[in-house]
């Protein structure tokens, strides 16, 4: 595992993926529950219903988080949550951040932007639940591709 703060584009990326991994958990365990509910007259408060996304929600990523340390849109990113010495989290931390995670993201991204000012590059929700997301060795950088052929190509012809 490679520690790279410059990876944020990595992050946002996978959060955007992320993005549709949730709505479609969303949508199989929030949506179809409450059609089907509301089918036989029962409606539940709004209070009731951000609790049930919440746990939902808190259920997907904590166990992805527990089991392996990546949900889907992580493994295809090759991105891996660890804790600061880089081992697997744990679970006190992976509530901790799952629940420092809403505000963070909820406040305008305001927990993201931290990462732009951040010594080691974390958001501010990995920062409060001492975990950070790492960048599978094997994976190549987001640098453009052209990039490391032109540096490739330069030291060849220097040889």
């Amino acid at each position: 595992m490679i520690h790279d703060p410059s990876s944020i584009g990595r992050r946002l990326g996978a959060m955007l993926y992320e993005g549709l991994v949730v709505f479609a958990i969303l949508l199989a365990t929030f949506l179809f529950p409450q059609v089907i509910l509301s089918g036989f007259g029962i409606n539940l408060g709004g209070k009731l219903l951000w609790l049930h996304v919440f746990v939902v929600l808190g259920i997907y990523f904590i166990w992805c988080w527990l089991h392996g340390g990546q949900t889907l849109p992580m493994k295809t990113w090759k991105l891996r949550l660890v804790d600061q010495g880089g081992g697997a989290p744990r679970p006190l931390q992976a509530v901790l951040r799952y629940m420092a995670a809403w505000p963070s993201i909820c406040l305008f991204g305001a927990g993201l932007f931290w990462a732009l000012f951040d010594r080691e590059g974390l958001f501010l929700h990995d920062r409060i639940a001492g975990t950070r997301i790492d960048r599978e060795a094997t994976s190549a950088p987001l640098d453009p591709p052209d990039h490391h052929d032109r540096g490739q190509k330069k030291q060849k012809r220097r040889s």
